[in-house]
């Protein structure tokens, strides 16, 4: 993956998980462990290098969804556990784990961002002025789950996959009236999700 985004190293200002108590099996042993399903040393991982990895992401400017990202990043090592070989630190490892975690959410962040910006030019010269921007430091995946299927594809198919409403008419065999209305029941969908302060992201 090329370097979109940069990013610092991994810390290593104290912030870095400390090297195992006495008697505690190092991160070598614990990913071997991992690698042949080791359920119990994988959860040692996480204890262990958790609130390293947010502190990490934190640091990149995404301490709105650090959890999340420390989250896939952990989901990302145990999919690759097996494809692991101890060439280098384990460390080494986790943190191009978290740093591939990182690009794809600016990634996403950056397309809903320029969806919006195009949806608000399209609704101008129909609506007041298009629906106020929702939030930037929104939780894209969180939001989409929460909207019904026929409403997350339209929103999947712009916001992911880049598709123009013509597109996405295609993909799905409507019309693209019928795109834009969905777009536009989403779009207000999630504004109601964001504005209800019982709305857990």
């Amino acid at each position: 993956m090329t370097d979109e985004h940069p990013v610092p190293p991994p810390p290593s200002d104290g912030t870095e998980a400390e090297l195992p108590a006495d008697g505690a099996p190092p991160d070598l042993d614990l990913m071997d462990r991992t690698g042949r399903d080791d359920t119990e040393a994988f959860r040692l991982l996480v204890e262990r290098h958790q609130q390293p990895l947010l502190n990490f992401f934190t640091r990149l400017g995404a301490s709105t969804l650090c959890e999340d990202l420390a989250q896939e990043t952990f989901v990302r090592l145990w999919k690759y556990r097996k494809k692991y070989r101890p060439s280098a630190k384990f460390t080494t490892f986790l943190y191009t784990l978290a740093r591939h975690a990182w690009q794809d959410a600016c990634r996403r962040q950056a397309r809903f961002a320029s969806f919006q910006e195009r949806y608000a030019r399209e609704t101008a010269s129909i609506t007041d002025g298009g629906l106020p921007a929702l939030r930037k430091d929104m939780d894209v995946q969180a939001a989409l789950d929460a909207l019904s299927p026929k409403h997350r594809e339209v929103l999947v198919l712009a916001v992911y996959q880049g598709l123009r409403y013509e597109e996405i008419a295609q993909v799905l065999s409507i019309p693209v009236g019928t795109v834009k209305s969905r777009v536009f029941n989403a779009l207000s969908t999630l504004q109601r999700m964001f504005q209800d302060e019982d709305y857990s992201r």
